[in-house]
């Protein structure tokens, strides 16, 4: 009996799990190089010759274009770890990528997948308890907030004679967004502008916005402005059905431009009655209420993005308006400084509200557009472990000391898990081996040996793959000041896991 269709393809049993597991840990091969400060760069160039140069994990899978079922749940697990945490995406799909290595062998030992899935279960619980066991005591003040984001930000294009001083503006970026209720990551912007070294990247209370007055004689910088922000078009009116007019006379035509000009003019004046210094309009502004509006000393921005807009409103104060005949005195923000810079050919917009504004940007510069888009990844992953960090107060340390440490206890409980489960859970272990083996490989060091080092040297004390220079030791990873929020490490083990049981319980597979 054929119940599908002569198109469809069907594998199952051990060869749907062998191809599965194959398509999973080639992803996580794909990135495997790029894990830790001294990890290597991907080029990635797609059918338009676009180049994008990058080592962040999530960055490389989604501009890979994978289209194998399998490998997107891999893909999927380095966009949660991003969403959730903003850091890790390389971690996650590397342990993914062994879970899944190992789990191959357990299959060919008649391990049943069910076994396997509930031993890995086991051991991602006691690896859950261990992470918070391994959780530093120390107040997560500035000093512990700025190691968390250099770390986060070593390797990634910043320069690491830089890492310290953008770690600076980072923390204290999250610090003016902060409040008891925990920071506000959304309230923190990153404008990014090509044209100079990442040193020359600054903190600006306020908004940053890509756009230039409307008109070239309009003033430049304005203190204590008045802010109005418009989502409609200061243009005249049109009808909403298709209508025709017939002038027979010069005065019939004048009149219709004295009326257009007077319709154009009263924007103008509604806008300077209102007191506006600075107006923001979503939508276009006619060149004549520009005109008017320069010669009120009104400066004025069109066009400006929808995200840009929001943000501006939020950060002055403002409501959105979309009638400017009917401005009420709440609908206005305020600002201490508006003004424009020019930076080479383009003019940037400085919306900025003092050291109370709620929103802040960091203007990130580089030299050249590659550089300056991973050094804007890299201080958006900073930015988020930060505030993570901050919300959830728990750090451990770097280096891969905490996938040694998770590994030991699991081997230790092992003994506690009944049945063949035991050998998952032990197989667990063997798998988080690949994070400081890898961190020892891409720093330089014989993978074999580095691990023997770290093993005997956290039976006494507490150690890393750290680099010192060009070079990779095995070091106490706190006196180095590498540190990572707890709350990556949790998710890390969690969407790793819970991917690799999932692409192991699958034994069909139907393309139809």
């Amino acid at each position: 009996m054929f119940i599908l269709g002569d198109d469809a393809q069907r594998t199952r049993g051990r060869d749907a799990q062998t191809s599965n597991i194959a398509a999973g840990k080639a992803v996580a091969d794909a990135v495997r190089t790029t894990l830790g400060p001294r990890g290597m760069d991907k080029m990635l160039v797609d059918s338009t010759g676009t180049v994008v140069i990058t080592n962040d994990g999530v960055t490389i899978l989604e501009e890979m274009d994978i289209e194998h079922p399998a490998a997107q749940m891999l893909v999927e697990v380095a966009q949660t770890q991003e969403d959730e945490v903003g850091d890790g995406t390389t971690t996650a799909s590397v342990l993914a990528g062994q879970l899944l290595a190992k789990a191959e062998d357990l299959l060919r030992d008649d391990v049943h997948p069910t076994t396997i899935v509930e031993g890995y279960a086991a051991a991602r619980d006691i690896g859950h308890a261990a992470i918070d066991d391994l959780t530093l005591d120390d107040d997560v003040d500035d000093d512990l907030l700025r190691r968390v984001a250099a770390t986060s930000m070593t390797g990634k294009g910043t320069g690491d004679a830089n890492a310290e001083t953008l770690a600076d503006l980072v923390v204290e970026a999250v610090r003016q967004v902060a409040d008891d209720d925990g920071a506000n990551r959304d309230a923190v912007r990153v404008h990014a502008q090509s044209g100079a070294s990442s040193g020359a990247t600054e903190l600006v209370r306020g908004i940053v916005s890509d756009t230039d007055p409307v008109r070239g004689d309009m003033p430049r910088d304005v203190s204590d402005a008045t802010v109005l922000v418009l989502n409609t078009k200061l243009d005249t009116r049109e009808t909403s059905t298709d209508v025709e007019y017939t002038i027979t006379s010069v005065d019939q035509l004048n009149a219709a431009l004295d009326a257009e000009e007077d319709e154009l003019r009263r924007y103008a004046e509604a806008v300077r009655d209102a007191g506006v210094d600075v107006l923001v309009s979503q939508k276009s502004i006619d060149d004549r209420v520009a005109a008017f509006l320069a010669d009120e000393g009104v400066l004025a921005f069109e066009s400006v993005k929808q995200p840009d807009v929001n943000a501006i409103a939020s950060a002055t104060g403002a409501t959105v308006v979309g009638d400017v005949e009917a401005i009420e005195r709440d609908d206005l923000g305020s600002a201490e400084s508006v003004r424009v810079e020019r930076y080479g050919e383009d003019d940037l917009a400085f919306i900025e509200g003092g050291a109370e504004a709620s929103t802040v940007t960091l203007l990130v510069r580089g030299s050249t557009e590659h550089v300056l888009a991973e050094l804007e990844r890299a201080i958006g992953d900073a930015l988020d472990v930060v505030a993570v960090a901050l919300d959830d107060g728990g750090v451990v340390p770097g280096a891969g000391y905490v996938e040694i440490a998770v590994a030991d206890r699991i081997r230790d409980e092992a003994a506690r898990i009944d049945g063949r489960a035991q050998l998952a859970a032990e197989a667990f272990a063997d798998a988080l081996d690949v994070l400081p083996r890898t961190l020892a490989e891409n720093t330089g060091l014989d993978p074999i040996d580095a691990l023997v080092d770290l093993r005997a040297a956290n039976e006494t004390g507490r150690a890393g793959i750290v680099t010192v220079g060009e070079r990779g030791e095995v070091a106490n990873p706190v006196a180095h000041g590498v540190i990572d929020p707890a709350a990556v490490k949790h998710e890390a083990l969690a969407s790793a896991t819970d991917a690799a049981t999932m692409i192991v319980r699958i034994d069909d597979v139907i393309a139809a």
